[in-house]
C-alpha cells in the first residue's frame, strides 16, 4: 500500500483523533489480553521517510525491510493466538545528521499519525509507541506532548543510539525529564554503531547476528553508568530481545565499575540492582536457554512476550512460540507473562 491510499484508509480515524485527546487506559482493558511488546509495522511513511533521509536500511541491516501488511499483521496475531499489539517503527533510526534534522522531525511526526490512524480503526488489537527525531531534544519533547496528548500513544520507542549518541548521554537529560513527568513507557531497539567494521567481517554486515545485541548492552550499561534510572525513576524501560548481552555482562560490568569507580575513573554504580529496574522482552529465541540465562539479571515480574513480527517469518515465529508456550505452561508462568506482567507494564 503507498502513502496516498494509506492516508486515505486512515483519514477518517486521524479526523476523530484531533478532536480530542484519546484516553487510551479509558478505552482499554487489558485484564485477559495477550499482549505482544515487540512488532513492527513498515509504513508507507516510514520508507519514504528513508528515501527523503537518504538511508539505505539493506546497507545499515545487511538484510532487506520485510514487507509488512495491516491485513497480514492480524492474520499472524490470529494464527500465533495474540490478542493485542504494541506496534512500534523499525529500524534504521530516521536520522541522518544535523543537517536533515527538520526532515526527521517531520517523518517521525508522519509515522506517528500513521500508527494512531491504525490503532484508532482497531483500538482492540493495536496501540503504538510514538517515534521521536532522536538526538533533537527540543523537537523530540515537542513530539512527546503531541503523541501523547493528541495522538493517544502509549509510550516511545527510543533507539540504542541516534547519531552516535546513545542512551543515557547526559545531552539527552531533558528528553527523559520530560518522560518521567508522564510515567513513560520507553521501549529500547538497538541500532546500528556509528562506526563498524563492516567489510570481511560478518558482524559488522548483518546488524541483527551481533551489533544489535551488542549496541542493546552498549546503551543500557550507559544508562546505569551515567544514573539516568534513578535520575528518571518514574520511567518503565523495556529492554528486547531476552536482554540482549546483558546476562553475560552482570558479573563482568558489576566488578569493572566496582574497579573503575576505585580508581576514579567513574562514579560508583550498581549494575545487579540497576538491572532489576528494566522490563524485558521475549523477541529472539528464548527457548531452551535464554529465558533462564535472563532471569540470572531479572525476576519473572518483569519479563513480557514480544514477537518481532514480521522480521522474523510467520512460519518460524509459530514455531519460537510453540516451544516458548509449551515452557511457559510447564511453569505455570503462561497468564504472568502473557497478561498480568503486560497489564502492569502499561499502567500509568
Amino acid at each position: 500500500m503507498n502513502r496516498r491510499n494509506f492516508i486515505k484508509m486512515s483519514a477518517a480515524g486521524l479526523g476523530a483523533i484531533f478532536l480530542g485527546k484519546f484516553n487510551f487506559t479509558e478505552a482499554k482493558n487489558f485484564s485477559a489480553k495477550k499482549i505482544d511488546f515487540h512488532a513492527h509495522a513498515i509504513l508507507p511513511s516510514y520508507i519514504e521517510g528513508l528515501k527523503k533521509l537518504k538511508i539505505d536500511a539493506d546497507f545499515e541491516e545487511g538484510f532487506p525491510l520485510p514487507k509488512w501488511s495491516l491485513e497480514n499483521h492480524l492474520k499472524f496475531m490470529e494464527n500465533a493466538k495474540i490478542d493485542f499489539t504494541i506496534l512500534s517503527m523499525a529500524t534504521p533510526h530516521i536520522y541522518n545528521g544535523k543537517e536533515n534534522e527538520k526532515i526527521s522531525c517531520e517523518i517521525a511526526r508522519e509515522i506517528n499519525e500513521d500508527f494512531a490512524a491504525i490503532c484508532k480503526k482497531f483500538p482492540d488489537k493495536f496501540a503504538f509507541v510514538a517515534t521521536l527525531p532522536f538526538p533533537a531534544v527540543e523537537d523530540s519533547i515537542d513530539e512527546i506532548k503531541f503523541a501523547t496528548e493528541k495522538l493517544g500513544a502509549v509510550g516511545f520507542k527510543v533507539a540504542s543510539n541516534s547519531d552516535g549518541i546513545y542512551l543515557g548521554d547526559e545531552i539527552l537529560d531533558p528528553v527523559f525529564e520530560e518522560l518521567n513527568k508522564r510515567n513513560s513507557l520507553v521501549i529500547i531497539h538497538p541500532s546500528p554503531a556509528k562506526n563498524l567494521p563492516r567489510t570481511n567481517v560478518v558482524t559488522g554486515k548483518v546488524m541483527a547476528l551481533f551489533e544489535y545485541p551488542a549496541d542493546t548492552t552498549r546503551a543500557v550499561l550507559n544508562l546505569l553508568a551515567n544514573k539516568t534510572l534513578e535520575k528518571f525513576p518514574k520511567i518503565k524501560f523495556v529492554v528486547p530481545h531476552c536482554g540482549s548481552f546483558l546476562p553475560y555482562m552482570k558479573q563482568r560490568a558489576s566488578a569493572m565499575f566496582k574497579m573503575l569507580s576505585a580508581m576514579q575513573i567513574l562514579d560508583a554504580a550498581n549494575v545487579e540492582d540497576g538491572l532489576k529496574n528494566f522490563y524485558f522482552d521475549l523477541a529472539g529465541d528464548p527457548m531452551p536457554e535464554q529465558m533462564d540465562f535472563l532471569l540470572k539479571i531479572s525476576d519473572l515480574n518483569h519479563l513480557v512476550f514480544g514477537s518481532d513480527y514480521p522480521y522474523v517469518s510467520e512460519p518460524i515465529l509459530l514455531k519460537k512460540k510453540i516451544l516458548l508456550d509449551s515452557e511457559l505452561e510447564k511453569r505455570n508462568l503462561f497468564q504472568k507473562i502473557y497478561v498480568e506482567n503486560a497489564k502492569n507494564l502499561l499502567e500509568v
